[in-house]
């Protein structure tokens, strides 16, 4: 067993052999925190040690299907006998599908739900097991804007997204309400540019690709390890989960019908779907475990991180002021209307 470093943080991060989950193990190894990586993949969870070490951290590979709670809290127990008690934990891991719902299997939407939702939900019990007892801890679950408005392709993951942030939300008042220390917050991604869509089972013509504005896997790291260290309960990433939270809020209705126009072709590259292509649904892919994906060319370095309720306190002033604007405009209108029919009447 190696004995905890001074003064060095520990971090548990899921879904950490590829994508997010890796870009985020290495940002916190950056400062030289103690490692713990859980994913399935335990060649691939090695190959994100290395990096760690590289990096000036340390880490152990605690490979797990976080679908499985047992392999979880197993994963957890085996991080804190290595290192010490739990800091950060960290819920990256995920699965989807990109196909109509009319096209997928009851089993596949299954999966998506218990990875991309119950494995937050067995990250999460597990990061309270160790931090409750002590009074501090943080726990970050990676979002998405998907999480407010769903999207044609990805009904599983989507309502996955949504139900982690009432899952989240109901959390966070029971801490709250038993006075803890430990903290519970969200970041709300953009589109990413990681391996899913390489990987990512698929029912389509065509090869599935990131819709909208991309960013690389650096972005949301950055934001998750700025989600640590600061006082909000929801992180916004990028202006485009910014429009499209807020502007699901107040128009929902038009946003289903552009995304009924745009959201199918806009998900798809011109590529055929090979008929060898290999998905990870079920088990894992080698070969592709790396942060980024293969949009490097669109994808943009850095994005801006807004706290959610300071974003929403924008919108609800916005919105006052323009209700003010209009109201003075009437009100100015008005004397000069009823002028005019009264003399009209005479």
């Amino acid at each position: 067993m190696r004995s905890r470093r001074a003064n060095a943080e520990v971090v548990v991060v899921t879904g950490a052999s590829a994508g997010v989950g890796r870009a985020v193990a290495r940002r916190f190894a950056q400062s030289g925190a103690s490692l713990g990586l859980i994913a399935r993949d335990a060649a691939a969870l090695q190959d994100t040690a290395r990096d760690i070490d590289a990096l000036g951290g340390r880490a152990i590979a605690a490979p797990a299907d976080v679908a499985d709670a047992d392999a979880v809290l197993a994963a957890a127990e085996r991080v804190a006998a290595a290192f010490g008690p739990i800091d950060v934990w960290v819920n990256a891991a995920m699965a989807t599908v990109f196909s109509p719902l009319s096209e997928m299997s009851a089993d596949e939407f299954r999966r998506v739900t218990e990875v991309t939702y119950l494995g937050y939900v067995h990250g999460t019990m597990a990061a309270l097991r160790q931090m409750r007892p002590r009074g501090r801890g943080t726990i970050v679950q990676v979002g998405s804007a998907l999480a407010y408005r769903g999207i044609p392709l990805q009904s599983a993951y989507c309502g996955a997204k949504h139900a982690i942030r009432g899952f989240s939300d109901a959390v966070r008042s029971e801490l709250l309400h038993d006075r803890s220390g430990v903290r519970l917050v969200m970041v709300q991604l953009p589109a990413i540019n990681t391996p899913q869509f390489a990987w990512a089972r698929t029912h389509m013509q065509r090869q599935p690709r990131p819709m909208g504005t991309v960013f690389q896997p650096e972005a949301a790291a950055d934001a998750v390890f700025a989600a640590v260290r600061g006082r909000s309960r929801e992180y916004w990433l990028g202006r485009t989960t910014l429009l499209t939270i807020i502007g699901n809020t107040v128009l929902p209705g038009l946003f289903d019908r552009m995304l009924a126009r745009t959201g199918i072709d806009g998900q798809q590259t011109g590529e055929p779907v090979s008929p060898d292509r290999q998905d990870n649904l079920d088990q894992p892919v080698p070969g592709l475990h790396r942060a980024h994906g293969t949009f490097d060319a669109l994808a943009q370095e850095r994005a801006l991180l807004a706290p959610g309720p300071l974003a929403r306190l924008g919108v609800v002033a916005l919105g006052a002021l323009a209700f003010v604007a209009l109201g003075l405009a009437a009100r100015s209108i008005a004397p000069r209307g009823s002028a005019s029919l009264g003399h009209e009447r005479n």
